[in-house]
């Protein structure tokens, strides 16, 4: 291991000093020989570092002009087609990354016949494997056995290794593989002990252990990342990843304000995180203030996965500020085109609001909405997908019971879809489920004065997200009630700490609560 490190530090050296002393935009530092020309080269390794970082099209831009200056040169073509695959986000845009390839030879086998060395050959027929036909999950699984003997074959070829890594993330198919993301994980953090500039080697590492439970195996990357590739915004937002996952709220909202102010102001990923880091510290002014931007920043032909992030920020806004009856409730977010989940959450959302208002009638028509939506969920979805409108029904419909003082019946409903809950696979980032089941379980078992019960409720929803601040409120306000005041202490405690930047409103919330 000592030599292999001294090799790479020698050969990372030798990059610096011939690509002519500096790698400008920060991006990170890698070690990526070819047979491509100096000056070619030079931007071919910019495209490989920002596809390190999901910016494709930063990436797509310095390979195409790497292609000009030398149009032969086949790893270039290989990072545009690289760029058409988002592994992580479950995407695959097989017929463009097929028409950049056909400019380097018309079929797999001429443009396998150009290839200078049998490494870069091993490259290309990786992704040409990526791209042929046949179902993606196939195309998935073939890539990552293609990659894999590209590592073997070539144990010194620190790339490869991170483009393993990441292959073997792509096998989630929209639900994550635990064992795929732990050996993802402990690949990308070998190469991050080996070379802890590579972008890479964080970016999969974080991504790896984005959930609750495994997020300190990713702290140490999250740390790193956004020094590594300042120039790059999704390695601003890419630490809250596991900063959200571990409920450090200060992080999450200043790596995100950094994110957003690099990119745009609209509804998209980074606002949306911003939005509940905010929310959790109960800078509620600052929430809508972002929420507002956004509305006003969506352009008039949005796309429906654009409208659909602005319904999430909307509905997660209502639910953690309390803020039943504020203006956003009234915007027309067109949904007809969106997703069944977003549509649920919307629903959900808007119909809680509306019974906490008094508006029963409201809510039992989007109780009825979500009806529809449970009952049309598509097992061609993921079990996250399709169990949403079923949970968020379940909540709605025990909402409107505890408004007609049917308590036990309400608690039953709750249970249930904090079972559908428990049962799903782990996610990462502000939930689709807006208010998690065992914090509204606990909720009600709290006004029904049974607060032992509410305790374990609340508790349960910190192990799935660690420092909220609705449900460390409740915990320590049932610990208080049970007499478990040592409980309410370390509960008051962790809020406090949760909520270290909150502005006056919120502690005067907080007080009067």
């Amino acid at each position: 291991m000592h030599t292999r490190r001294l090799t790479l530090v020698l050969l990372l050296l030798a990059s610096v000093v011939s690509s002519g002393g500096a790698q400008e935009p920060r991006l990170g530092t890698i070690y990526f020989p070819t047979s491509g020309s100096p000056v070619a080269q030079q931007h071919f390794v910019r495209g490989v570092l920002y596809l390190h970082s999901f910016e494709y099209e930063d990436a797509r831009d310095a390979f195409r002009t790497a292609q000009e200056l030398e149009p032969g040169f086949i790893m270039a073509y290989w990072g545009e087609a690289m760029t058409r695959n988002h592994p992580v986000w479950n995407r695959r845009y097989r017929s463009e990354a097929l028409a950049g390839l056909t400019r380097l030879g018309r079929t797999t086998e001429e443009r396998l016949a150009t290839a200078p060395t049998e490494r870069e050959r091993l490259y290309l027929l990786a992704v040409e494997t990526l791209f042929a036909e046949g179902p993606k999950a196939g195309r998935d699984t073939a890539y990552m056995y293609a990659m894999q003997d590209l590592m073997l074959r070539y144990p010194e070829d620190m790339e490869a290794q991170a483009f393993y890594a990441l292959s073997l993330l792509g096998l989630n198919q929209g639900v994550r593989d635990y064992g795929a993301y732990m050996k993802a994980g402990a690949l990308a953090g070998d190469l991050f002990r080996i070379n802890p500039d590579h972008p890479g080697a964080a970016h999969y590492t974080i991504h790896s252990f984005d959930d609750a439970i495994h997020a300190p195996l990713g702290l140490r990357a999250a740390w790193a990342y956004s020094d590594i590739a300042p120039a790059a915004p999704h390695a601003q937002h890419m630490t809250s990843h596991i900063f959200l996952a571990l409920g450090m709220w200060d992080q999450v909202v200043a790596r995100n304000e950094t994110a957003v102010e690099n990119t745009h102001r609209g509804p998209g990923h980074y606002s949306a995180w911003l939005v509940y880091g905010l929310l959790q510290e109960g800078r509620y002014r600052d929430a809508v203030d972002v929420l507002v931007a956004a509305w006003a920043n969506m352009p008039s032909d949005s796309r429906p996965g654009t409208r659909a992030y602005l319904a999430r920020m909307r509905a997660h806004y209502l639910v953690n500020s309390e803020r039943w009856n504020d203006q956003v409730t009234t915007w027309d977010i067109p949904l007809a085109d969106a997703s069944p989940s977003a549509r649920a959450i919307d629903a959900f959302a808007l119909g809680y609001s509306a019974l906490e208002i008094g508006k029963r009638e409201t809510a039992a028509h989007f109780l009825r909405e979500l009806e529809s939506l449970a009952a049309e969920a598509d097992s061609g979805e993921t079990p996250n997908a399709r169990a949403l409108p079923e949970i968020l029904r379940l909540q709605l419909e025990a909402v409107l019971w505890v408004d007609g003082n049917r308590l036990d019946a309400a608690v039953l409903n709750v249970r249930k879809a904090a079972r559908l809950e428990d049962g799903l696979p782990l996610e990462f980032g502000p939930p689709d489920i807006v208010k998690p089941s065992h914090e509204l379980l606990g909720e009600l078992l709290l006004e029904m004065g049974r607060p032992t019960e509410a305790v374990r409720a609340f508790e349960a929803a910190l192990r799935l997200a660690p420092r909220r601040s609705l449900s460390l409120l409740g915990l320590s306000r049932a610990a208080e009630a049970a007499g478990a005041y040592a409980a309410a202490a370390r509960a008051q405690a962790r809020l406090d700490l949760a909520w270290s930047d909150a502005d006056a409103e919120a502690r005067a919330r907080l007080a009067r609560d």
